[in-house]
């Protein structure tokens, strides 16, 4: 269901039960939904009226409990022990489930990452730093089934702070009502960074209020972050991390301002390694996979071992690290500037091309709001690259004007065929774009 103060309490009882919670989004397909459903052994499910087509695909074989009164069956009220009951003691152990998170299936089919309360709980003493407390504020715009709003949710309440939900984004609401409640905290994703920035009332709001921003999730330029510091009140903080967990980095961006180019340095007990395609340690100033470990690590993929062992390294010393897939460098100054996706890097005729540079080219371009870089089959050269843009309001460039001048702008051998103009990329309930779904498009023909 979307965000609600419903959803919360359920969400808490549940842990405080030592009960595992699922959340999974109202807008996966109902086979997706029966899938998640099964994959995670429920025994309950809650919902509201927005799982109201996704329902039938059970078939019935898990008990829901309405939080809408358009469901049918037993409401909350009605499911509820009697206010004088009294609980069950339970005691709550680090290594056991806090939740259960399906991945936003950016690279495929959906896997349940297991989430332990020892990892919740070293995200919330992580809020020692960013001043959470009883008059903290915290206005959040994207889903409690989300680990990026999760990171900030918990640490709101767990230091008597709080949390106003926002059940969908909206850009002039959410400006309206940070200031009418005077927020001091929240966590968005890039694209709505963006799209806050860009609207022309932005400067008219007072946003005084603001002591830390939160971002996470997808890539987030250096142009923005910049954007962001020189007119939004407040530190700005991204945090570089998987939901799996492993090693973080963390970017005080207020503190930082000439590296908003990178995504900062290990957070305090995360350990970064950088390995190369053979899993051996790079050497300093080289790039490779970026691999991590803390406190802070999934017990694995819930009921799918391999797919848990394909995620896991081990350096010398038998240590466990989480591979991230992404490839980057360290600065010399410690800080992780990253390049790109493993999967989504290139090889055209035996060159490797980075889709990030392509793009941060692009955004150069004062007619391109937006734009994704993805590698496309190519009999001549294997692969080649391909951009999908989007045009900013009032941008008038065509398709061969933006191919050409990028072009102009790069080496030879990372050349773009081609660029198609698209109203809005393709992105996953936090943001990310679904590179996949554009070379699936391109390949069918779609452009």
């Amino acid at each position: 269901m979307p965000a609600s103060p419903r959803y919360a309490a359920v969400f808490l009882g549940a842990l405080r039960a030592g009960v595992a919670v699922a959340p999974i989004a109202p807008s996966v397909t109902p086979a997706q939904f029966a899938a998640m459903v099964g994959d995670a052994q429920a025994t309950r499910l809650f919902a509201d009226e927005a799982a109201a087509p996704l329902l039938p695909a059970l078939g019935g074989a898990v008990p829901v409990t309405a939080l809408d009164p358009s469901l049918p069956g037993p409401g909350l009220a009605a499911w509820l022990a009697a206010a004088d009951a009294k609980p069950a003691s339970v005691e709550l152990r680090p290594e056991m489930p806090f939740n259960i998170i399906y991945s936003s299936g950016t690279t495929g089919h959906p896997k349940g990452i297991v989430q332990p309360h020892g990892m919740r709980w070293a995200h919330v003493m992580r809020g020692l730093s960013y001043g959470y407390g009883p008059d903290t504020v915290t206005l959040l715009a994207t889903p409690l089934y989300s680990n990026t709003t999760l990171v900030v949710f918990f640490p709101t309440l767990a230091f008597g702070g709080a949390v106003h939900l926002m059940s969908k984004f909206d850009a002039a609401a959410y400006l309206k009502l940070a200031e009418r409640i005077r927020v001091t905290h929240t966590m968005l994703v890039p694209v709505q960074y963006q799209r806050l920035m860009a609207r022309p009332d932005f400067d008219a709001h007072d946003l005084k209020s603001f002591r830390m921003k939160f971002c996470t999730s997808a890539p987030f330029s250096a142009r923005l972050k910049a954007d962001v510091l020189k007119r939004w009140p407040g530190g700005l903080v991204e945090f570089y991390g998987m939901t799996e967990g492993g090693g973080s980095c963390i970017l005080n961006a207020h503190e930082h301002p000439d590296k908003l180019h990178t995504v900062g340095r290990p957070a305090a007990g995360s350990e970064i390694k950088l390995i190369d395609e053979a899993g051996r340690e790079v050497a300093p100033g080289e790039a490779g996979e970026v691999v991590g470990r803390s406190a802070g690590m999934m017990t694995g993929y819930h009921g799918q071992p391999e797919k848990t062992r394909e995620v896991e390294w081990f350096d010398t010393q038998g240590r466990r690290f989480i591979r991230t897939g992404d490839i980057g460098r360290f600065d010399d100054d410690g800080f992780l500037i990253l390049f790109d996706r493993r999967k989504d890097m290139i090889i055209s005729g035996g060159f490797n091309i980075y889709p990030s540079d392509l793009e941060g080219v692009l955004r150069g371009h004062d007619a391109v709001a937006d734009v994704a870089v993805v590698g496309v089959p190519s009999a001549e050269w294997g692969e080649t690259p391909v951009a999908y843009v989007v045009l900013a309001p009032g941008g008038t460039a065509t398709e061969n004007e933006l191919r050409d001048w990028c072009n102009a702008r790069v080496g030879k051998t990372q050349r773009l065929a081609a660029v198609h103009l698209i109203d809005e990329l393709p992105r996953s309930h936090i943001g990310k774009v679904l590179k996949r779904e554009l070379r699936e498009r391109h390949v069918a023909g779609g452009v």
